[in-house]
């Protein structure tokens, strides 16, 4: 337990960091399986509304995933690979 003041105002501060990047994870997260989910729908029935689909959603997930790890809540290794995985999934299913 905290002794003195300055310590147990670092607890409050970490407890609240803690709760927005977990809020920040989760959007990404989410915005990681939207697309994925507009990717397998396009597979199913591939028209034009469904490629614009993939387009939007991984536009909102890539700008997602960057500014978490511009405010550090994601390292930029791994932004980047999800992205990767992303882009790769994207690449293949308009491709086919």
């Amino acid at each position: 337990m905290a002794n003195n003041k300055s310590s147990k105002k670092r607890i409050q501060i970490a407890e609240r960091n803690r709760l927005e990047n977990r809020s920040y994870k989760s959007a990404v997260r989410t915005l990681i399986k939207r697309c994925f989910t507009a990717c397998d729908s396009y597979s199913q029935e591939p028209a034009e509304e469904m490629k614009s689909s993939i387009e939007t959603t991984l536009s909102a997930a890539f700008s997602k995933i960057d500014k978490a790890v511009k405010r550090g809540i994601l390292h930029q290794n791994a932004g980047a690979h999800q992205k990767s995985r992303l882009s790769t999934a994207a690449k293949k299913v308009i491709s086919s």
